[in-house]
């Protein structure tokens, strides 16, 4: 029992170039937040903005974040072992967990800091102008990282890479805020540059709680969702010689999906063709779909008398 799968597209992504696209994403970002750190940092002291260097340490918590999936690549492309029989995918599931908790931490001092300010508004000093050109290249050159690493991760279909985008693209939001305060500073009103800093910070923690919720479901068996658990399905249902599909349970192992199914077969054939038939459906929805292993279970199917179509 065979058939050709060479007509079909093969939706699956290689192991090499999602590691590549990995690499040269995370790379591109860590070059661009140690130029952003270093110079939002410095520049943000001496300007007297404390909203500037609020974006700095998100910056930073960038880069720390980078290495964080640096790390999770290089372990979750290893191949299965005795003690991992399913494989290391997961990695980038917890680097995904790693990453919600890291901004999570770094939006919650924000508030803080930005709390005691507003405590204190004789405190706040007078921004300098130069705090207003960092923040608008910074916000040019955040946005610019967000849609390079978006469009790569959504080329190979990478969660882990998909977050690390949208960190940055947080990082581009509160550079946005930080201008805004520090417009409002340089205007006469220096409490809008604490406030800036509590948006950020707010925004921060919001996206950092996403994250590690969503990476915490993943890690405890969360289902694939429905739209691609039907195209399973599917799949399955059109391999020639299954009357039926059943009991179909997926769970998430990183980017990549595990499936159980149970397949209806024609209960006068051999245990042989029957045997054909799961595995060409196994061969069917690996190639077609993210899944990392299909486990079948084959049920018997009685025609009954007078029955001519095939089930569904």
């Amino acid at each position: 029992m065979q058939e050709e799968l060479s007509d079909h597209e093969d939706l699956t992504i290689p192991p090499k170039e999602r590691q590549a696209a990995t690499q040269r994403s995370t790379w591109t970002s860590v070059v661009v937040n140690i130029v952003l750190t270093t110079v939002q940092l410095i520049v943000g002291v001496f300007s007297h903005s404390q909203a500037l260097i609020a974006d700095g340490i998100h910056s930073l918590s960038d880069l720390l974040s980078d290495f964080v999936v640096l790390l999770a690549s290089h372990h979750s492309k290893k191949e299965a072992d005795h003690d991992h029989p399913y494989g290391h995918q997961r990695y980038e599931t917890a680097a995904s967990l790693v990453l919600g908790g890291l901004l999570l931490a770094v939006g919650i001092g924000m508030l803080i800091s930005a709390f005691h300010k507003l405590e204190n508004p004789e405190a706040i000093p007078a921004v300098h102008s130069i705090a207003l050109w960092v923040a608008v290249t910074a916000l040019i050159a955040k946005e610019a990282l967000f849609r390079y690493m978006l469009k790569l991760a959504q080329k190979v279909k990478s969660s882990m890479l998909i977050a690390n985008a949208w960190h940055a693209r947080s990082d581009a939001a509160s550079s946005l805020v930080v201008a805004i305060g520090i417009i409002g500073n340089l205007a006469g009103y220096p409490l809008l540059d604490p406030v800036a800093a509590l948006i950020v910070g707010f925004m921060v923690s919001k996206m950092g709680w996403e994250f590690g919720w969503e990476a915490l479901h993943d890690l405890m068996d969360r289902a694939a969702d429905d739209e691609e658990v039907e195209a399973i399905r599917a799949t399955l249902r059109d391999t020639p010689g299954v009357l039926g599909v059943h009991d179909v349970h997926t769970r998430k192992m990183g980017d990549m999906i595990m499936v159980d199914a149970h397949l209806e077969v024609d209960a006068q054939i051999t245990v042989e063709a029957g045997h054909e038939i799961a595995v060409l459906a196994r061969q069917r929805v690996m190639q077609r779909h993210r899944v990392l292993n299909l486990m079948t279970h084959l049920d018997p199917w009685h025609r009954h008398d007078g029955d001519h179509d095939t089930p569904r």
